[in-house]
This record gives structure tokens, sequence and C-alpha cells, in this order.
């Protein structure tokens, strides 16, 4: 088995549509946009300009993905590089890809100065949670959370300075 986890180009646009639809699949079954939508989605955020994503190929096809970004400020004049999305497809769960796109991020981490690799995971995840504690991942607990979302998210961008 042949699996190399690289950064993702323009030229990449398909294997990305397949896993983001692959990946909206599993997470919202029928609730899932088509995969043309997610196509026509996919080609306006191309080229990506707020994240980078990650790609891992099993033989040339494209089996996983993380999406990610370096933020900054971090402690010690570094960076953090967070994970939004991990994925790998269900076909190729349990061989240790999403152990290698883990690997391959904290190497571009240590590589870019970040001081931190972070992200979350969905406490009704037990299988992505058990993954993460075997990976050796320290739970932080003194964060919490925070979202706007929706109609939410639209009042507050619309009130007043």
């Amino acid at each position: 088995m042949a699996v190399d986890v690289k950064l993702a180009t323009p030229a990449d646009g398909e294997a990305l549509v397949d896993l983001f639809h692959a990946m909206d699949v599993h997470y919202w079954g029928a609730a899932a946009p088509s995969r043309a939508a997610m196509a026509r989605h996919i080609e306006g955020l191309l080229p990506f300009r707020s994240c980078e994503i990650a790609v891992a190929r099993q033989d040339d096809r494209p089996v996983g993905l993380a999406t990610f970004a370096v933020l900054y400020p971090a402690p010690g004049l570094g960076g953090q590089l967070f994970m939004k999305d991990l994925f790998t497809i269900a076909q190729v769960r349990g061989q240790g890809i999403g152990r290698m796109i883990m690997r391959f991020l904290a190497r571009l981490a240590v590589e870019r100065g970040c001081v931190r690799f972070d992200w979350t995971a969905e406490t009704d995840n037990p299988d992505a949670l058990g993954f993460y504690d075997r990976l050796g991942a320290r739970r932080v607990t003194e964060k919490v959370y925070y979202r706007f979302g929706g109609e939410e998210l639209r009042k507050l961008a619309a009130s007043g300075s």
C-alpha cells in the first residue's frame, strides 16, 4: 500500500470534490449536498485563500484529507496550526491513513514555526475521540468553544457598531 500525503493544489479539484462530498455524506447522510453542488462550491473556492488542505492518496486514489490554517498570534512568537477537519473514506479507516495525515500536519507545523497544533472533535463521535486519545493528544479542558451560526450569525453581522 503506497500512501503519500501532500498539500492540495488547484489540480486536486476533482479529488477534493470527491472527498468533501464523501465527508458530507458521512456526517449528514441524505441532507448532504449533491456531488454537483459540491463541485460548484469547490470551484468557487479555488485557489484556497484562507485554508490549506492536505490530501492523502493510496495508490494515487484520494482517500483522506485535512483542512487547516496557521493562525497568529500563538505563544512564544510562533503560530498555531488549527485543523478544521480530518476525514478518511470508509474503505481505508483503521489502516493508519489518519495517523499519517496527523504526522504530516505535525511536521508541517514544526517546519512553519508553530508552537501548537489544535483541533476540535464532536463529543458524540467516540471513534474520533478514541483516535485522538490513542495518538497521545491532550484534551484541552481550559477552553470553551463558541459559535455563531445561522440566524445568530446574521443578527450579529447586521447589528450596529
